[in-house]
Parts: structure tokens; C-alpha cells; sequence
């Protein structure tokens, strides 16, 4: 997968609304992979209804997306657990862990799936992020900031070509967010693929190629 098209897209919820100001939504816009986007919004924009859109799990929106040549609607079940597997990587915004779960377990349920990092490298990546304590704590125990963490790291145990981060930072001081920012960008380089971030204030710091006001 090498680009994501938005053909029109409009979400239900804004069909009637009136003098719509947007750069995303009822624009054509397109995401090419390897190239890094900032889209930013006030609370109440969509900002998580895209992620939600492009990653397959709503479809309360008006206009087309394609995957390629591939319109969404036309894509089966099957061929979305491929595509989320091999193509997709999303951080969601309520980060969907597992809190009776430890950290090192909420990542392996992704990792054993795709069998994309060793153990080795697992580990190293919670040493990176500052959280290598943190492996055997359980969710539940930890910090909002120290979560996020450990959902970044999930979603950087699958092969991508666009990874989606929604608000990857919220309750991350400067210091971790260049941490994060430092890691995501290196695996994305490994993969040649595209970063897409959403943000309503605190960006993750890169040099994006392209930002976008929703």
C-alpha cells in the first residue's frame, strides 16, 4: 500500500452543518507512504473519526477513501485483518489496553500475531521509552503517560506501511515526547512508510511534510 486517498469524505455527523471549515473533510486529499502528516483539531472536529475511517471501523461518513485503487467499502473482513496486520498500524486515542493485563503482555498479544520483534528488541524498547521497569506491572497500576508508552510500543511490533497516531502524547513531558518521537520516526524509516499524527495542541515533534488543519 503506497497512498491513502480522501475523496470528498464528510462524516455524517457535520451533514448539515453549515459553512464547514476544514483541510480534511470534503477535500481531496492524499497520504503517500514515507512522507509525515500533522493533523491538527479543537476537540469536537473528528480528529478520532478519521482514524476511525481510514483504519476501517466506522463507515458513517459520506464520499470515498481508497487504499490505492481500493475503495473501502469494497474491502472484506478478511482482507481487512491482512490490511491491519501488514499495512495499518493505529495508537488509538483511549490507547485500548488491557488493564488486568501486565505491559509486556498487552504488547505480545500484538508481537505473537505478527512475529514482527524479538524478544530482545521488545525489551529494548521499553528501556528506550524509559518504561523497562514497568514490563510485569499490570496496566491498571500504571500512569496515563507511562500507558501511552506501552501502546506505541504495540503498535511498532507489526509491519506498516502508514502508522496512525491519535494524540500520541498527550501526558508525555518534552523530554519522552522526543524519545517517542525519535523511535517512531526510526521504524518508519525501516519500513518506508508514513506517519500520520493528530494532535489538538501538543504535536509529536517531527519535520512533517505536510500539516493539515481538520
Amino acid at each position: 500500500m503506497d497512498r491513502i486517498l480522501l475523496r470528498s469524505v464528510l462524516p455524517d455527523v457535520f451533514a448539515d452543518t453549515d459553512n464547514l471549515e476544514s483541510g480534511i473533510w470534503k477535500q481531496d486529499i492524499n497520504f503517500d507512504r514515507g512522507n509525515s502528516y500533522l493533523i491538527e483539531a479543537a476537540s469536537g472536529k473528528g480528529k478520532s473519526s478519521f482514524c476511525s475511517f481510514i483504519y476501517g471501523y466506522r463507515k458513517d461518513f459520506s464520499g470515498s477513501i481508497f487504499f490505492d485503487k481500493s475503495n473501502l467499502n469494497s474491502i472484506s473482513g478478511k482482507e481487512w485483518d491482512l490490511i491491519r496486520t501488514n499495512h495499518l498500524s493505529l495508537l488509538f486515542q483511549d490507547l485500548a489496553l488491557f488493564p488486568e493485563l501486565t505491559a509486556l503482555e498487552n504488547v505480545l498479544l500484538k508481537n505473537t500475531l505478527t512475529n514482527h520483534k524479538t524478544s530482545k528488541q521488545i525489551t529494548e524498547m521499553f528501556g528506550i521509552l524509559g518504561i523497562k521497569d514497568k514490563l510485569n506491572q499490570k496496566i491498571v497500576k500504571m500512569s496515563w503517560g507511562q500507558q501511552q508508552r506501552v501502546a506505541i510500543i504495540r503498535c511498532l511490533c507489526q509491519p506498516f506501511n502508514f502508522i496512525i497516531l491519535d494524540e500520541p502524547i498527550s501526558h508525555l513531558d518534552d523530554k519522552n515526547a522526543n524519545i517517542v518521537a525519535e523511535l517512531v520516526e526510526q521504524e518508519a524509516k525501516l519500513q518506508e512508510a508514513a506517519i500520520i499524527v493528530t494532535s489538538i495542541g501538543k504535536h509529536l515533534p517531527l519535520n512533517y511534510n505536510k500539516d493539515y488543519a481538520l
